[in-house]
């Protein structure tokens, strides 16, 4: 019986938005435990109420593909794209979406199904979302979270979702790694085969994943476990997030250890 991965530790923030009253929700549930090693959490965006002005969101980079649904409209869904900086994304007065986060190099399902924003269009990819979808009509959340598991594990059955003991490992000891090469120490391979491994399985390279993982940490840890000084902080959460970590927490509240 093949060994389980390494248990994920990693726990990406939710991502940024400045209106944070009773007119928008975003609520977390965890994944049940067989879907523990691939699936970080199911998650909902919605508005309560209409706003009066557009919503801007502030997709923050994470390194997590999402299986995301808009409930307004059973024919949108799709599969978010990576990248190493945010996205400002404007979502309009009234929206509902859910999703599946899934832990980086969960996703084996290849590029063409990914998009590089957030779903607008009609999903025209080979893969159940719209027909799941059309079964969260008219359910709660908490409710709607089984046909989300049964959509991951029919992923999984075909091999679209695949528990990753390369980025596990990783993951579950990000506290140890400073650098490139402590990971590919980490992971018992050289900093070239990591280079190869991590491109075709999550789509970063090497730089490019410990770059987005370290600005993630620094919403939990001080920066100082994390960078050489605050300038190299500094400039290493703008470059990911468009924001100094001050002009962060003025924007979108939350907190990164910058002090």
């Amino acid at each position: 019986m093949p060994k389980s991965p390494p248990t994920n530790r990693y726990a990406p923030v939710p991502d940024g938005f400045p209106i944070r009253d009773a007119s928008v929700r975003y609520t977390e549930l965890p994944p049940p435990h067989d879907l523990a090693a691939v699936v970080h959490c199911f998650w909902e965006l919605r508005t309560v109420t209409e706003l009066s002005e557009d919503f801007l969101y502030h997709a923050l980079p994470d390194a997590c593909v999402n299986l995301l649904f808009n409930r307004l409209d059973p024919a949108i869904a799709g599969i978010t794209a990576l990248h190493t900086s945010a996205t400002t994304l404007n979502l309009g007065t009234v929206f509902h979406y859910v999703g599946v986060q899934l832990f980086p190099g969960a996703w084996h399902g290849g590029g063409d199904e990914l998009t590089d924003r957030y779903v607008g269009t009609p999903y025209q990819g080979a893969l159940p979302l719209v027909a799941t979808n059309a079964k969260l009509a008219g359910l709660a959340f908490p409710d709607a979270t089984h046909h989300l598991a049964e959509l991951v594990r029919w992923c999984v059955a075909q091999q679209y979702v695949v528990p990753n003991p390369v980025t596990a490992r990783i993951l579950s000891q990000l506290h140890a790694i400073r650098t490139v090469a402590d990971m590919a120490t980490l992971v018992g391979v050289t900093p070239r085969q990591l280079q190869r491994t991590l491109k075709r399985q999550t789509g970063f390279a090497p730089h490019d994943l410990l770059k987005v993982l370290r600005v993630q940490q620094s919403f939990r840890q001080h920066y100082l476990d994390l960078y050489a000084d605050q300038a190299h902080f500094i400039h290493a959460f703008r470059d990911a997030t468009g924001y100094t970590p001050v002009q962060y927490r003025k924007r979108f509240g939350g907190s990164s250890h910058s002090d």
